[in-house]
């Protein structure tokens, strides 16, 4: 009797590949159609995979523990070629001439999903983004990006990380990126223009790439500023907006401190002190001073050691008191003109409120029962979505424009 191929199939219209987790047969087990033979573990559920028809498993190619991409032999049943038509394993009108022999191997019968070793993907090294396709439908590889010992030495040795490979193209089993292709696109980049990067610069890029490795989102609601700018116009001193929007913030914290908290496992810490730090603008990159206990300062009490802070931040001589980690960021980039943008949280940090540039807009006024011009802005909450939803940020956010329509009390 001619053997075929098992295969990983495809479990779910977003799974790319699976992991062995438990093998129910072995070799000269007599199997019905659609028998259970492989327990296998997705990124979504542990799942079973079937025999496609009646007939004896002649050899099982699959590991415990490791992990297989959709189509990926992992067994070899042989079958007559009745059941194989019945599952669709041979066309009708096949000649039964151009079938694999029983003991012949993969590539001998010249299976379409026969796979070499080299192509077996170690579960904990999981393949870059690259469409599979099985059965035509094409479906995304997990997005971490499987390097070899030998290639990540090589990138250590240049000092060089896996988002330096972004934009590069695999051409290794599974879209991997192989050590020849990292060679030539090093040597292509010397055709191009280079300066160094400042250090401050690969430390901002370095926060970012970690920030990554979280699920981030971000909410929006506009917020009416008039009352800010009127209680800002009549004070001498006069606070900048960023003040009352950090004030309204850790107030706001303050009431559910979950909101900016960190989950460690299965567990939520909650903040011990509500510390918010503020982007400033530095050469060549962004630097983010901290003001302690904002939540037990008044506005006035934050003014001069924030206006302090900006100054020593543009001198980029902060104070050791005013760096390490807050429990959020505020950055204001209406300053720039920008009108909408995604602010990044600190690595260390679940929260990033981006202030954007103010316009006037028609807003409706229920007593006058016509549209009124309003100054708003669009305050932006980007959050781990770990710890948040889109409906507990957004309550966040509209409890600090409640704060802002009363900045007296701020």
């Amino acid at each position: 009797m001619p053997r075929f191929p098992i295969k990983m199939p495809q479990l779910g219209e977003s799974i790319a590949e699976a992991t062995i987790r438990e093998i129910l047969i072995s070799p000269g087990d007599e199997v019905r159609a659609d028998q259970n033979i492989f327990e296998v573990e997705t990124d979504k559920a542990m799942m079973e995979v079937t025999t496609p028809c009646s007939g004896t498993i002649v050899e099982v190619t699959a590991i415990v523990g490791t992990s297989y991409p959709v189509g990926s032999q992992i067994a070899f049943i042989e079958a007559t070629e009745e059941e194989a038509t019945k599952a669709g394993l041979i066309k009708p009108g096949s000649a039964s001439a151009d079938l694999p022999a029983a003991g012949q191997s993969a590539n001998e019968g010249n299976l379409h999903f026969a796979i070499a070793e080299k192509d077996i993907i170690d579960h904990s090294k999981p393949p870059p983004v690259k469409p599979t396709i099985e059965g035509g439908l094409p479906v995304p590889v997990r997005s971490s990006v499987y390097l070899s010992p030998r290639l990540r030495a090589r990138m250590d040795e240049l000092g060089l990380n896996s988002a330096d490979l972004a934009g590069l193209p695999g051409s290794g089993a599974g879209g991997r990126v192989t050590v020849e292709d990292f060679e030539k696109f090093i040597n292509a980049l010397e055709e191009n223009r280079m300066t160094d990067a400042s250090p401050m610069r690969i430390a901002v890029a370095d926060s970012m790439r970690r920030s990554w490795t979280r699920p981030l989102a971000s909410v929006t609601v506009p917020i009416i500023m008039d009352a800010v700018l009127a209680h800002r116009k009549s004070l001498t001193a006069k606070p900048g907006v960023t003040l009352y929007a950090m004030r309204a913030l850790a107030i706001a914290i303050s009431e559910n401190t979950a909101v900016a908290g960190r989950l460690i496992g299965t567990r939520i810490v909650h903040p011990n002190a509500i510390d918010i730090g503020f982007a400033v603008e530095a050469d060549d990159g962004v630097l983010v001073p901290v003001i302690r206990n904002v939540d037990q300062k008044t506005l006035s009490e934050m003014q001069q050691p924030y206006e302090e802070l900006v100054n020593r931040a543009r001198e980029r001589r902060i104070p050791i008191s005013a760096t390490g980690a807050g429990i959020a960021t505020i950055t204001n980039v209406g300053p720039f003109g920008i009108t909408a943008a995604s602010p990044i949280p600190l690595p260390e940090q679940n929260l990033v409120l981006g202030l954007m540039a103010g316009r006037k807009a028609p807003v409706w006024d229920e007593e006058k029962s016509e549209f009124v011009p309003r100054m708003e802005s669009k305050f932006v909450l980007s959050f781990d979505h770990r710890i948040l939803d889109g409906g507990a940020a957004g309550r966040l956010l509209q409890r600090i424009g409640q704060l802002l329509q009363e900045p007296e009390k701020l």
